[in-house]
């Protein structure tokens, strides 16, 4: 006879954090296909959503470690996790954190994370040269996309983290620097108040009103100007070439935006993902805006067809779902009481 599993995690919950990344990995693979999209073939994930993957592995990690062992630097643990990825990749110069059985966790037994899906320099050059950014003392100098893309999901645990910008913009700093971490914090801070059920646009202005002070430089965000461009000229193609003019981590995010607020509605993300692919870096702009589009409406609402030959849907459903789990129902226990899952441990080792 099965044992009965009990959970606290709400349907809505659920919904939006299998949305957003579904809707992250799905995005990377329509962009990453040029919007080119095969009636039968597999849609295949690049770096950005392998690392999205990591992220949100480390992110359980940290919870796990912090429940048991009452210190924890979340960061640092998916930093390692970053590690584990560059590991599994082949990539020279990653030092072992442990001679035996490493990298561990259940992600280290999934091939695709291990097949090479595009380049990720910054991410690798600070992982070779073994030095964590952190926000006022950045490892090196990349504004680059993947800043933005690997961090979305960190807004998800908005409800249990006091400030979700600022604990994307800790991650992104591990190996990039000034406007990206912005956009990072920015783009976690949308998808934070998508969770507490605000709107797109209304998630998105209320992150621009909140001001992410974290960089002491001045600097101008784009969200602004896309917000106003979605509203008075959406779907333009010539518009979204000029938000997006590069692969900046502030020009995905401007993109992403674009696109979210051109197509707002449920029956529209098929048409949104197309748009965004159809443009220059459209992998990164397409993810952020399958993130936001798929946090607001759910998983429910992605193309059927196009998750059933995404190849990493079944890790990226596993990964949202056990983000929530861990946050609501803590299945390993803590210190000083047991859990619901003995295997959790196993599966998300807390170091």
């Amino acid at each position: 006879m099965l044992a009965r599993v009990t959970t606290k995690v709400t349907t809505k919950q659920l919904s939006t954090a299998r949305g957003c990344v579904l809707g992250l990995v799905l995005g990377d693979a329509i962009g990453a296909a040029d919007a080119e999209v095969a009636s039968s073939s597999t849609l295949r994930a690049t770096s950005a959503a392998q690392l999205a993957c990591f992220t949100i592995e480390g992110v359980i990690r940290a919870h796990v470690r912090m429940t048991h062992k009452g210190i924890c630097h979340p960061p640092g643990l998916v930093w390692h996790a970053y590690a584990r990825w560059a590991s599994m990749q082949g990539i020279s110069g990653i030092t072992p954190w442990e001679k035996e059985v490493w990298p561990d966790g259940w992600l280290a037994q999934v091939p695709v994370l291990a097949a090479r899906r595009g380049s990720a320099p910054a991410t690798v050059t600070a992982l070779q040269n073994g030095t964590m950014g952190q926000i006022d003392k950045p490892a090196g100098s990349s504004v680059g996309a993947h800043a933005l893309t690997r961090v979305l999901p960190a807004g998800l645990v908005g409800d249990w983290v006091a400030e979700p910008g600022r604990f994307a913009a800790e991650i992104a700093a591990t190996t990039h620097a000034g406007e990206a971490v912005h956009a990072a914090a920015v783009g976690a801070r949308i998808v934070a108040n998508i969770v507490k059920g605000q709107g797109i646009e209304e998630a998105v202005q209320q992150s621009e009103s909140e001001g992410m002070s974290l960089l002491k430089q001045p600097f101008d965000s784009p969200v602004a100007s896309a917000v106003e461009t979605a509203r008075s000229q959406p779907r333009q193609t010539t518009k979204l070439a000029h938000l997006t003019p590069d692969a900046r981590a502030a020009a995905a995010l401007a993109g992403g935006v674009y696109v979210a607020l051109s197509f707002p509605e449920r029956d529209q993300i098929r048409d949104a993902l197309l748009f965004a692919a159809s443009g220059s870096n459209g992998n990164h702009v397409a993810a952020v805006a399958g993130a936001l589009l798929g946090a607001a409406h759910g998983a429910d609402a992605l193309p059927l067809d196009w998750v059933s030959r995404l190849e990493l849907a079944w890790v990226a459903d596993v990964l949202a779902r056990d983000l929530i789990a861990e946050f609501v129902d803590k299945p390993s226990g803590t210190e000083y009481t047991p859990g619901g899952d003995p295997h959790w441990w196993n599966r998300y080792p807390g170091w």
